[in-house]
């Protein structure tokens, strides 16, 4: 199969992968994991193109792009063939060896295929997922491709897939808020978990290895997901600052307490706290935001409706801002280039009755982030299930979640 290009060259599905995989080969594309030889192997073996019939070949074979397969009556996609990078970067982080026996929960196709190069003919691979159209198409297009040795069940993944386990790799290809307590029990020991878990808005793919009655993280990397669907499915909830839509803040925890102490909010003049942080406007900045995340109190996400926008807030990019709020404060973060054009600063504005006060506190967080962990690996994570007692909880900041307790540990960077 081939296609023509902008220069009137033809490159055919096989050149397209080939170059998809040098990309991913690049330093710091998957992350901070390199590929291995391994993964590569089967990146170039499986024609991903076979598995998103709905793009064009150049489409299929963008590495940093997924490829939407269904979409609900207002737009909003319900499934996709992730995109290549973070497809084998949490095969980088799964490790799967020959003859292992994994689970998938969310099905495409792609993904499994890859993990059935993995596993070898020795292995087995089992993926669920709990749409029957997504089932379906999935079972087509992997007897079509030759992977008919990869089972597709539909299901819904709450409750594991019993009858198969214990499991040696079980990875999640959907947004994840919690981790029902089958994908611990039905891990092996020293198994591993890969998930994108959803801690206050931020997605992480983390990997993790099954101790006992928990798990233990030893990565977690910046990606995006379709959110999951079924018995797992978690809405954040929306506060509207004035009431009027212009200014939401997103909670994925539950409300503040006292939300109506917001409301004249941006009524009072608006503080500013600048940090003196600066960053080079390429730096990765995962660890800022999912230690704000953790260690910030009321940390929530601002979006700006830009049809209602009057100006009151001035954020960097109004769909996104991390933000926070305390009482009847609110602050969110910006940044500004420096005079020299070479770094940008983080700064915090503020409203409320102690608005300044605030600001200064947001602000102490991230110059605690510049002076203690930036350049570093970033959190430990575990996972307990939520009846453990706080004596086992050891750590900076505890979230509870239905099924389970996940902890965060800061280690100071070295």
């Amino acid at each position: 199969m081939t296609t023509g290009a902008v220069d009137g060259t033809t490159r055919s599905a096989e050149d397209l992968r080939n170059a998809m995989v040098e990309s991913l080969k690049e330093p710091d594309a998957l992350g901070g994991l390199l590929l291995s030889p391994r993964v590569e192997q089967a990146l170039r073996a499986v024609p991903r193109h076979r598995f998103a019939p709905e793009a064009t070949l150049e489409e299929a074979y963008e590495p940093f792009t997924a490829v939407v397969t269904k979409r609900d009556e207002h737009g909003i996609s319900l499934s996709s063939v992730s995109a290549p990078q973070v497809q084998a970067m949490m095969l980088e982080q799964a490790r799967i060896e020959p003859g292992m026996k994994v689970l998938e929960v969310g099905s495409g196709g792609y993904n499994a295929a890859l993990m059935a190069e993995l596993v070898g003919d020795s292995g087995d691979v089992v993926t669920v997922d709990i749409d029957p159209d997504v089932t379906s198409r999935t079972r087509r297009l992997l007897a079509e491709t030759g992977y008919e040795r990869v089972h597709t069940l539909h299901t819904d993944a709450e409750d594991g897939v019993s009858e198969h386990a214990p499991w040696d790799r079980i990875i999640v290809t959907a947004g994840a808020w919690d981790i029902p307590p089958a994908w611990i029990s039905q891990l092996a020991e020293h198994g591993r978990l890969v998930v994108p878990l959803r801690t206050r808005s931020l997605t992480r793919s983390i990997g993790f290895a099954r101790h006992g009655d928990h798990l233990v993280s030893d990565s977690a990397l910046v990606c995006g997901f379709v959110p999951m669907q079924g018995t797992g499915a978690h809405d954040e909830q929306l506060l509207l600052v004035r009431g009027t839509g212009e200014i939401g803040l997103r909670f994925d925890d539950g409300l503040p307490v006292n939300p109506h102490l917001l409301d004249n909010a941006v009524r009072t003049p608006r503080a500013e706290a600048w940090t003196g942080v600066k960053v080079e406007p390429r730096e990765p900045i995962g660890t800022l935001q999912l230690y704000l995340a953790t260690m910030l109190p009321g940390f929530c996400v601002m979006a700006v409706d830009p049809d209602l926008d009057t100006g009151l807030v001035e954020p960097n990019h109004p769909s996104f801002s991390m933000a926070a709020v305390e009482d009847g404060n609110f602050a969110y973060l910006l940044t500004r280039r420096t005079d020299d054009g070479l770094f940008v600063e983080y700064g915090v504005h503020a409203f409320g009755p102690q608005g300044a006060e605030f600001a200064e506190k947001v602000a102490a967080h991230l110059r605690a982030w510049s002076r203690e962990q930036r350049g570093g690996p970033g959190p430990l994570i575990t996972v307990f299930p939520a009846d453990t007692l706080e004596e086992r909880l050891l750590g900076d900041t505890v979230i509870d979640k239905e099924h389970s307790r996940v902890v965060f540990s800061w280690p100071a960077a070295k």
